[in-house]
């Protein structure tokens, strides 16, 4: 099916940011490779002699906390992660839908070896009045950016929790490289054990809970899911999975839908690579369970699951493969594939029609909790 006209701007821009990104990585390949001295950088006095105009469009010098040293990666990071999250307040301003005002509490879950993580309870109206279903939800971002306060995060966990009728227990798991594999995934296995355990006090049903995860935070679910089997955890009633990424070795990854979009594959290819790069602690974890849910050797005993993937997205197939394979082993599990649009439709709510069926279907997902 044809791209949806309402992301060819869009598409054009994507585009654009691709190749310039992969150039400057060219760019910055040769030249650690010239052999030649580079030409040294500008004195003081030189600075000091700048025309005026281009000293006010310099960037300001990142803080840092007094006796620490920020490296220019970390520098490099933290400015893509205020640009991200700008991106997120315009996106919800301009195409996206603002959630409704719900109750919500915050938790401290600790993880034995491993960093605290922070839970943010979203809970549904008439939560007072009898424990209510609940889900562990892992958003997305690459496992490099985002975060529960992201302005379309939290305004999809809110809607959710209140069209559902279920409580939506969100993770702030930590993101990488800073933390890598597989710190998220002990993280979000606490904050599950954490949930049961703590389910009549936190006013939630213990027989009634499942998990959500989208895109990298569908891979952290899914192999939480997989850790809790492996572990003897409780049952869980239901998996969903938002435009999952399953396995990280790249084999199933359908390029179709990135040449489709005028991306070349080599650009595609670099890109998605990178993003294990920068979640994997060595190349050769690609290939275990928990990275990959999908490469797990059996998939006997999960939950019924849902997955919702995008046609034009690579990770289409992830999503297709880890569906077949959950049937294989036995498992109820449904994939259903939105035809004419991409990876991020969901947050789209006020401009896309497709954006508005993935969130009723969402719903009706969550609702068979409610059973």
């Amino acid at each position: 099916m044809r791209l949806d006209p309402f992301f060819e701007e869009r598409l054009r821009v994507h585009r654009k940011h691709l190749f310039e990104k992969a150039a400057g990585s060219m760019r910055a390949r040769l030249a650690a490779l010239w052999p030649f001295p580079r030409v040294a950088a500008p004195t003081a006095a030189a600075e000091a002699s700048a025309p005026s105009d281009a000293k006010a469009s310099a960037p300001a010098p990142a803080k840092k906390p007094a006796g620490t040293t920020i490296g220019p990666r970390a520098q490099a990071r933290a400015r893509k992660r205020r640009a991200a999250l700008a991106w997120d307040r315009t996106e919800l301003r301009t195409v996206g839908v603002a959630g409704p005002d719900v109750p919500i509490v915050e938790h401290r879950v600790d993880v034995p070896g491993r960093p605290s993580v922070r839970v943010r309870i979203y809970y549904p109206p008439g939560a007072e009045d009898a424990p209510v279903p609940a889900v562990l939800a892992f958003f997305g971002g690459a496992f490099r950016i985002g975060g529960i306060d992201y302005p379309t995060t939290d305004a999809a966990f809110r809607r959710r929790a209140v069209d559902a009728g279920v409580a939506i227990a969100a993770v702030d798991y930590a993101l990488a490289p800073e933390h890598q594999y597989p710190v998220q995934i002990e993280q979000g296995y606490a904050a599950l054990q954490w949930l049961f355990g703590q389910a009549e006090e936190l006013g939630i049903d213990p027989a009634r809970i499942g998990l959500l995860g989208t895109s990298a935070g569908g891979n952290i679910g899914a192999a939480v899911v997989l850790m809790n089997r492996d572990r003897g955890g409780p049952d869980l009633k239901l998996q969903l999975l938002e435009v999952p990424v399953v396995d990280l070795t790249g084999a199933h990854l359908d390029l179709r839908a990135t040449r489709a979009l005028g991306i070349p594959r080599f650009i595609a290819v670099r890109e998605l690579r990178s993003v294990a790069r920068t979640y994997l602690p060595r190349p050769a974890a690609a290939r275990e369970a928990y990275a990959s849910p999908s490469r797990a050797a059996t998939l006997e005993g999960l939950p019924p699951t849902v997955i919702l993937t995008a046609e034009y997205d690579p990770l289409r197939g992830d999503g297709d493969a880890y569906g077949a394979a959950l049937r294989a082993a036995g498992v109820e599990a449904s994939v259903v594939r939105y035809q004419g649009v991409t990876h991020d439709t969901s947050i789209f709510l006020a401009a896309l029609p497709a954006a508005r069926r993935w969130h009723d279907d969402v719903v009706a997902a969550l609702r068979r909790l409610h059973a």
